[in-house]
């Protein structure tokens, strides 16, 4: 038993290196093997066999292929074909001579087919089997010498040299064994009576039969036959023909008749009784045909498929009722009917495509298969739908799915490809299959803006980090590439880069003010906005935000005139004749805020008589309410407020100081109105003060009047202090019509005559080349006391014909609002020495009363 194991083994062995290669014109491949391969036995090397790049089969993914069970893989780093899983011959290919696997193996990029042809070779690994394990024959005694007994032959799967090549039969006094072949090619073994039976000596005789295959090593099977004597049957039964032949449709229903085999048996009575059934036959065999032991018909008791298997072999026996048999082979070939749909196989998808492929790029293998044989397996493959692809029939049965134009993720993202394939046969069958293909983004849309540019408005003294607006851009793409991010492009206003006034979230567009904004500085500004994807080039577009900062009344009005000018009271002089209506001085007020927050409006709260003057509610023009009587007190004090109309308004008050005289001569001692509720020490001061400074400004008025009193008395000149030169207004303040702020036209003449009680006033005259400069007016300061003759003069070149010296710079000084005379030396004497006496004594009393 070892010694037939290791032969079996060696044998093996010698069957798989011995495998031979066989070369086909077209570049196809065929190998010779042994069933019964363990896995991952190689077979050959197909890339050195097909003169193929060992190292570009995994890149092209090179894969075997098959309609059927495959039982064999390439391994794409070797190039080597290997055994996946072990083949059963017998299983495979039953009892067939030749047993061939086919199969394809694809290459791709480009598409590339090889045909790879296996020769399973058998081997010995099936026993010879009997049917029964006891066989009975009933023999009579009379049987003749020579008398032939046949026995059921034995079944083996093995084919060739494999299968069941002889018999033996054990030793006995009776039977001698003949060993004869059907016409199917298998062996059976016949009993032959050497010498006659003697029922009275022995009634039973048992033999042992031995069935015994040419394999190396030989496989052996017995069965045991027990024969009993009796009389003799000489005739066994005779078929009409050895082989019946016939053609079945695969789709044949179950129990339709086959054929009906028949049998006649020269014998009579019992010995002429035939029956039927099946010699050597599969299990698989079985399943699908039943014989009818006495009628002798074979029907269909099983489905058949022609794609399975075309061609059925039966052995049939006809055995009379003492055991005479013979043996007849029954021949059904299947036909073929269009019972199979195509099937449609993916073999290589590129599920994601890229947006930016060229039109003709391939994305898929297809292989459309039919098992069905001839015209049945012709298969029309197409796609009936409108989409951007299209199936170029390529090798054999294979297409390749690819794209006819261009294609646009921002448009269809997905495709569902529906492909038919419909067959040839009559009637057509078809079959669909449907793939899925996503189109992958490309970076190949800029984000767009909403709008075309942006307004923001802005209150200025905004809170800095206070949201301005927000910027939004659009990006069709997807993931990264439609991802916006925000930035400002670096500009500068007014010579300051633009990131220090305002700045952008880069995940919202929000613009959002960085510090506070003061509209009286600048009221407007541009920035520009980029929004850039994430892309890979990233791409970008730029949009411009336009920023409006809009006023805030957060300025109080700013008086120009009457401005005090350190200790210095602005008084103007109203003559005593004034009418009502008549324009005695004018309020001058600027906004540096704008529009209604500039709006000016003027009103008295406190007069020293409220019913005499009124002013302007916008123009601030003062004027006489009534005529002016002698009863009314000489000096008026008017608190003017000035408000603006923004909200909350804000107001500036300010005094105006008039003198009700025709002549300076008349005029008291000026003093500070507003100073004449202070204290009872404070009065005192006053009142020393006043006595002084009468006692020093009657001296200097008696010199002039001696210097003067031989030359005629002039006239002089005032101006109204109405006109303002337009140096006065501070930079940045709006000129606003009607609102109160004064336009550089506006001029007002004051004429003041201290010669006569009738003197004239006049109102609202522009200013000639013969009037004054509008910048003279009358000016008081509580240290100086202008005294004299004051003239008035038609103009100044009639002044000039009265006395020349009168506007001679070098004895007149002038000032903004005065025209002081010049003393001459015995007034500077006078000056020089006296006056400081004078404001000595003055300041020891007030000392004085100061300690007091």
């Amino acid at each position: 038993m070892l010694s037939k194991g290791f032969q079996m083994t060696a044998f093996l062995f010698r069957l798989a290196v011995l495998v031979y290669l066989i070369r086909i014109n077209n570049g196809d491949v065929s190998y010779s093997i042994p069933e019964e391969m363990r896995p991952g036995s190689v077979i050959g090397n197909l890339a050195k066999d097909l003169g193929l790049d060992v190292k570009r089969l995994s890149v092209r993914k090179a894969h075997v292929d098959s309609s059927s069970k495959r039982y064999c893989e390439i391994n794409r780093n070797t190039g080597d074909l290997f055994i996946s899983e072990i083949i059963d011959r017998e299983q495979l290919c039953g009892r067939k001579i030749s047993c061939t696997l086919k199969y394809e193996m694809v290459l791709e990029n480009p598409l590339e087919l090889h045909n790879i042809i296996l020769q399973i070779q058998d081997i010995n690994d099936n026993v010879p089997q009997f049917s029964e394990d006891i066989v009975k024959f009933e023999i009579r005694e009379s049987a003749d010498k020579g008398a032939r007994f046949a026995v059921n032959q034995a079944h083996d799967a093995d084919i060739g040299l494999n299968a069941v090549h002889t018999y033996t039969l054990q030793r006995n006094d009776h039977f001698v064994l003949a060993v004869h072949t059907n016409p199917g090619g298998g062996k059976y073994g016949e009993l032959v009576l050497e010498n006659e039976l003697d029922r009275e000596k022995q009634q039973e005789v048992t033999v042992l039969l031995t069935a015994v295959d040419g394999g190396t090593p030989q496989r052996s099977g017995t069965v045991v036959i027990h024969v009993t004597v009796l009389d003799a049957n000489d005739n066994k039964p005779v078929f009409s023909q050895n082989v019946y032949k016939v053609s079945v449709p695969e789709n044949s229903p179950l129990g339709a008749l086959v054929v009906t085999v028949t049998a006649t048996d020269a014998d009579e009575g019992v010995n002429g009784e035939v029956t039927f059934g099946f010699g050597s036959i599969s299990d698989e065999v079985y399943k699908l045909f039943s014989l009818n032991s006495k009628t002798g018909d074979i029907n269909i008791s099983g489905v058949l498929d022609f794609e399975k298997e075309s061609i059925y072999e039966l052995s049939i026996q006809a055995k009379d009722s003492l055991g005479l048999t013979s043996f007849a082979n029954v021949i059904i070939e299947i036909t073929d009917v269009n019972d199979n749909a195509p099937f449609i196989f993916l073999k290589s998808l590129t599920n994601v495509i890229p947006e930016n492929v060229l039109p003709g790029t391939e994305v898929g293998i297809i292989n459309v298969q039919d098992k069905d044989s001839e015209g049945n397996r012709q298969v029309r493959c197409s796609i009936q739908q409108n989409v951007p692809f299209k199936l170029n029939p390529s090798i054999k049965n294979y297409y390749s799915l690819v794209t006819t134009s261009e294609l646009d993720r921002e448009i269809i993202s997905d495709y569902n490809i529906t492909i038919t394939a419909t067959d040839e046969g009559s009637p057509p069958l078809s079959s669909s299959k449907t793939i899925h293909l996503s189109v992958s983004d490309v970076n190949d849309n800029p984000p767009v803006f909403e709008e075309q540019s942006y307004s923001a408005y802005v209150t200025e003294n905004n809170k800095p980090g206070s949201s301005m607006c927000s910027v939004t851009a659009r990006d069709p793409d997807w993931r990264q590439n439609g991802t916006v991010v925000y930035s400002l492009l670096p500009s500068e206003v007014n010579g300051v880069p633009v990131s220090s006034f305002i700045s952008i979230n880069g995940d919202t567009g929000v613009i959002h003010a960085v510090r506070a904004f003061d509209y009286e500085q600048f009221r407007s500004f541009k920035v520009h906005v980029v929004a850039r994807d994430n892309g890979s080039p990233p791409l970008s577009s730029n949009v411009t935000v336009s920023v409006f900062i809009t006023d805030e009344n957060d300025n109080s009005p700013q008086i120009l005139y009457p401005a005090p000018a350190g200790n210095s009271l602005m008084t103007e002089m109203v003559p005593k004749a004034a009418l009502a209506g008549s324009l005695v001085s004018k309020v001058i007020a600027v906004d540096a805020d704008s529009g209604q927050n500039a709006w000016l409006s003027y009103q008295i709260v406190k007069s020293t008589d409220p019913g005499l003057f009124t002013i302007g509610l916008h123009s601030g023009e003062i004027r006489a309410q009534r005529d002016i009587t002698e009863s009314d007190s000489m000096k008026q004090n008017l608190v003017i407020s000035v408000k603006d109309n923004g909200q909350p308004s804000l107001s500036t008050t300010c005094d105006v100081y008039l003198l009700i005289s025709d002549n300076l001569a008349e005029v008291p001692e000026l003093k500070d109105i507003s100073h004449e509720e202070s204290s009872k020490l404070t009065s005192y001061l006053i009142i020393a003060l006043v006595s002084v400074s009468t006692f020093f400004l009657t001296f200097i008025i008696l010199i002039l009047a001696v210097k003067f009193c031989r030359r005629t008395k002039p006239r002089m000149l005032f101006d109204g202090a109405v006109a303002i030169p337009s140096a006065y207004f501070p930079p940045n303040y709006a000129d606003v019509d009607g609102t109160g702020t004064l336009r550089s036209s506006y001029n007002y003449d004051a004429y003041l005559t201290t010669g006569s009680r009738t003197s004239d006033f006049k109102f609202v005259r522009s200013y000639n080349d013969d009037t004054m400069p509008a910048d003279l007016t009358l000016k008081r300061n509580p240290n100086q006391l202008l005294e004299g003759s004051i003239l008035t003069f038609n103009s100044v070149s009639d002044a000039k014909e009265v006395n020349p010296q009168f506007f001679d710079t070098s004895n007149y000084s002038v000032t903004p609002y005065a025209l002081y005379p010049k003393p001459n030396a015995v007034s500077n004497i006078c000056i020089c020495y006296v006056s400081p006496l004078i404001f000595f004594f003055l300041n020891a009393l007030i000392c004085h009363l100061s300690v007091v």
